[in-house]
């Protein structure tokens, strides 16, 4: 059982290097939970050292694939799939490095993208695990992100959370109200049974003086087949304060053995017990996963076979001039691509938008919904456009507006 996630760490590595990811569904466990709700204290306090980007805003912009190994060497470091073979041994260069990648892959602004960025981490303080770490939800954009930040953050989750084959970790914080949890909702709408979400609470510490988050962890306000955990992290102030992961781990022990109420469920709180109760979880999942998991690596090699087969590699003289050899390879391969593009290239297994399919969704709903969101008179006023349209009749007044002031006007 021990060696089943790291064949799963393995499979997904190999899966995202050739980018077959989208079709094979992957047991993993996703992180989703709204901005400030403590993912990243949560992952950090998991993995025992802080690794992961901070500040104001979504600082998660890419899906990070993070897997934790477990080893018997005393000392610690960092792998990133990007940079194969490089350990990182500074976990504040893991940090920089995070954050250069998911500038390279979103931009230095405040954009999000659907590209993973894939980390393993070698540890004998972790537990193995395989998580991916989603961008915080949020409701309003704020400056340097797009209007419609909402929609994309849920569209990257949705694709995450829908797979069968994930468990969903949701995060909500103690000190809201458990109708408004945006994690919740979101994991409901893909498992309405609760069979596969797991529920953390987080900032149990925060809540009111003469409230508790008893019923919550025991599942009678919004019941999970697989629980919920409740757990304390660092606060904002005491990671400014340089207060060490271990030191918060003592005060969350101490915190939750010396509570009134929380003292008699002491088996269900803590970070410790969540990441062996996680291990646990995600194994029992694997072993249910194999036979969809072997269905998809069959079907998979079955139809890369058949594209060798087409291909007709064999034929080929490894002898003699390879020119007639790649020009036939060529051919072929523009042949498949125009296929594709006008539609004749179809697969059943397809899990999403393909060719000229997906361009013509590109054009009709990405595209033409961006450019109604542009106010074209934004920085023209009456006086711009009346001169530009006199400037192009010169002496010969038009009845129509002219194309040349049309395209003067256009290209600013």
């Amino acid at each position: 059982m021990e060696k089943l996630i790291p064949i799963v760490m393995k499979l997904q590595d190999a899966f995202n290097v050739i980018n077959v990811r989208n079709q094979v569904e992957m047991p993993q466990i996703v992180v989703v939970g709204s901005q400030s709700t403590g993912k990243s204290s949560v992952l950090e306090s998991i993995v025992g050292r802080d690794f992961l980007p901070r500040g104001s805003g979504i600082v998660t912009r890419c899906p990070l694939v993070l897997q934790l190994k477990r080893i018997d060497a005393k000392q610690e470091w960092g792998e990133f799939l990007h940079k194969k073979g490089e350990r990182f041994s500074d976990f504040a260069k893991i940090r920089r490095e995070i954050e250069e990648q998911t500038m390279r892959i979103a931009g230095v602004e405040k954009n999000i993208s659907d590209e993973p960025i894939s980390l393993t981490i070698f540890s004998p303080n972790v537990v193995d695990l395989t998580m991916v770490d989603l961008p915080g939800i949020t409701k309003v954009p704020i400056r340097g992100q797009p209007h419609d930040i909402e929609d994309q953050i849920k569209r990257i989750t949705y694709k995450f959370i829908s797979q069968p084959n994930a468990l969903i970790l949701a995060l909500t914080a103690a000190n809201t109200d458990l109708a408004n949890s945006d994690a919740l909702k979101m994991a409901r709408e893909v498992d309405p049974a609760g069979e596969r979400t797991i529920g953390v609470v987080t900032k149990i510490d925060l809540m009111d003086q003469g409230t508790d988050a008893l019923d919550l962890l025991q599942g009678k306000i919004y019941p999970l087949q697989l629980g919920y955990y409740g757990v304390k992290c660092r606060s904002q102030k005491q990671i400014d304060e340089n207060l060490s992961i271990r030191q918060a781990l003592d005060s969350e022990k101490q915190f939750f053995s010396t509570h009134p109420i929380y003292s008699s469920y002491i088996d269900r709180l803590g970070i410790p017990y969540l990441a062996d109760s996680l291990n646990k979880i995600l194994c029992g999942h694997i072993v249910k996963c194999i036979p969809t998991l072997s269905r998809q690596i069959n079907e998979l090699l079955q139809n890369k076979e058949m594209e060798i087969v087409q291909l007709d590699a064999n034929s080929f003289s490894i002898e003699g001039d390879k020119g007639p050899v790649v020009l036939n390879l060529i051919n072929r391969f523009t042949n498949s691509y125009g296929e594709m593009i006008e539609g004749k290239f179809v697969k059943e297994s397809a899990v999403e938008c393909l060719g000229g399919s997906r361009i013509n969704h590109i054009f009709h709903s990405i595209f033409v919904k961006s450019v109604k969101d542009i106010d074209p008179f934004q920085y023209l006023t009456e006086q711009d456009i009346q001169t530009a349209i006199t400037n192009a009749q010169a002496l010969s007044p038009s009845l129509f507006v002219p194309e040349v002031a049309f395209e003067v006007l256009v290209r600013q």
